[in-house]
């Protein structure tokens, strides 16, 4: 029993014994007893420079937090449009600085709400957008020029910032005052979360289409998000998150200059999205080592503005870290995570509710995880100087054994042809199922101890005890009506023309699709209208799992 094992740790303890054997990070790096500058290579110029200087690896800009506090930028989706606009107000009005929206399965699939195949999906983990019209009510009263807006949406990214766009544009608003991101990162879809429609190579041209519209149209626009969030999500290590979301950032950048584009033209808007984890001072490591490795690799292509080099990137608390056991200890570990987030030197940063392994967080859950960052910064200390824990030879040592353990997997994929050749492969799906598989054992043998998991339980500990958001059934219903009712009033023949011409130029390799979905959107297309309209020409892609 765990008890007894306290008990010994406390004997050996006193014997001047260490508690196991061996220790290791999440990413399975054996971590020695002490670190001494003897563990430490670094040329300070080459590996750390100054904060806002190349490699970046102190931090994107000279200040950080002395200058300006990250984006506080809590996750929000539920429902109806109309319900999911009243939680962005109340957050906005608590002091959240960005908002960051989730939308539901259908949506995420390119699905509308009345499909036969969203029956009982609609509004469920996030909010319901089958057009322009639910797009208009779910940013209705927000001043879309003022507000910076992210949104986690993947093989239909380009048919949903289009509606983001078309409403801007409804509105009279200048679209390039428009700030925000879409995540648009199908590479990690095939690799990780499984909500991708179209094959890789028609998904990496609607991508590359919004990175050349955004250069032109939408400067202030991050159009990708490139994600490691959900790689560690579907059970990889640090090093695996770390190495595989880079490696994808680096096939988005060569496709694009493949097209044609230049790279200190699209690059200073890419962005990134990592996964903040328990193991402390590692997923500090990691976000220290990607900007090194990112800076590095970024002046290998030619990249020459400085802007191109930087690693910006957006970090969510670990959400499978999350337990509906003595959910409490959720806003501990929630802290602890957005704390190494902040010591990394992230951007913008979300921090998940302790309800959220029971349900879609209420309002009062979401008010307590705003708060957590809230109190970093502005009651720890943390941001009064940048990169505080530089110089800690744990720490630099194991930046820099992250940077060489990642550059070690990019040498394996250049040999395998390459990401999307790995993708085909199911390398990146074997390598993650082995680390899940590796950290399920370890729970279960309490090599690794999980409070309230398999340690330290009460014998309340499976019953629900505290209160649970739960969505009507009426979402599904007003979706439905919502949606009859648009085609009904809507010019039926204006979207049967703007799909048609959809058509026609995505069959033309050299034409960019975003003009083309905009109007389709503009004049009230589908969701689901529109991706059928592609699928014509792109087909679907189904993935053959390796095991």
């Amino acid at each position: 029993m765990i008890e007894e094992k306290v008990l010994l740790e406390e004997k050996a303890a006193k014997a001047g014994k260490e508690r196991q054997d061996e220790f290791y990070t999440l990413s399975n790096i054996k971590v020695k007893r002490v670190y001494t500058p003897a563990d430490v290579n670094i040329n300070y110029d080459e590996d750390l420079g100054q904060p806002g200087e190349y490699p970046f690896t102190r931090g994107v800009y000279k200040t950080m937090y002395r200058g300006r506090l990250w984006t506080m930028r809590q996750f929000a989706g539920f429902g109806t449009a109309e319900d999911t606009n009243q939680r962005f107000k109340y957050l906005l009005a608590h002091g959240e600085t960005g908002l960051s929206t989730a939308f539901d399965f259908p949506t995420l699939y390119g699905r509308d709400s009345d499909d036969p195949l969203s029956e009982g999906e609609v509004g469920k983990c996030g909010v319901a957008i089958s057009s322009l019209l639910d797009m208009e009510i779910l940013f209705d009263g927000i001043p879309l020029d003022k507000v910076s807006t992210s949104m986690t949406i993947n093989g239909p990214a380009a048919i949903i910032w289009a509606f983001y766009l078309a409403n801007a544009i409804k509105q009279g608003i200048d679209l390039k005052e428009l700030r925000g991101t879409i995540q648009n990162d199908i590479l990690k879809e095939y690799i990780a979360q499984k909500s991708w429609i179209f094959p890789p190579e028609p998904s990496m041209r609607l991508i590359i289409d919004t990175f050349e519209y955004g250069m032109k149209h939408v400067p202030k626009w991050n159009t990708i998000s490139i994600s490691g969030y959900h790689i560690r999500e579907a059970g990889s290590t640090a090093v695996q998150e770390l190495a595989f979301t880079l490696a994808d950032g680096l096939a988005y950048v060569d496709a694009a200059i493949a097209r044609g584009l230049d790279i200190d033209g699209f690059a200073p808007r890419l962005s990134f999205f990592f996964n903040a984890h328990n193991n402390f001072f590692e997923e500090i490591a990691k976000y220290r080592a990607a900007r090194r490795i990112w800076a590095k690799e970024m002046k290998k292509r030619g990249a020459k503005d400085p802007r191109s080099m930087k690693l910006r990137f957006h970090t969510q608390t670990a959400g499978c870290t999350l337990t509906a056991q003595q959910p409490e200890n959720n806003v501990v570990r929630t802290t602890i995570q957005a704390l190494a987030a902040v010591l990394g030197g992230t951007q913008s940063l979300h921090t998940n509710s302790k309800d959220e392994a029971l349900c879609l967080p209420t309002q009062d859950a979401v008010t307590t995880a705003l708060r957590t960052q809230q109190i970093i910064a502005y009651e720890s200390g943390v941001t009064d100087t940048v990169d505080p824990l530089a110089g800690s030879y744990y720490v630099e040592w194991l930046t820099n054994k992250m940077e060489e353990e990642c550059y070690k997997y990019f040498k394996k994929i250049e040999e395998i042809g390459g990401v999307i050749a790995g993708i085909r492969q199911g390398f990146f799906q074997k390598e993650i199922a082995k680390a899940a598989y590796r950290y399920q054992r370890e729970i279960e043998m309490q090599k690794r101890i999980v409070v309230g998991i398999n340690a330290f339980r009460t014998p309340e500990d499976d019953q629900i005890c505290i209160p649970v958001l739960k969505i009507d059934p009426e979402v599904e219903r007003k979706q439905r009506e919502r949606l009859k009712k648009l085609r009904e009033t809507r010019d039926n023949a204006k979207v049967q023309e703007t799909l048609q011409k959809l058509e026609d130029a995505a069959r033309k390799d050299n034409v960019n699709l975003m003009p083309y979905i905009i109007d389709a959107a503009l004049a009230y297309a589908t969701l689901g209208e529109i991706r059928l309209t592609l699928e014509k020409v792109f087909g679907t892609y189904t993935q053959i799992e390796p095991f």
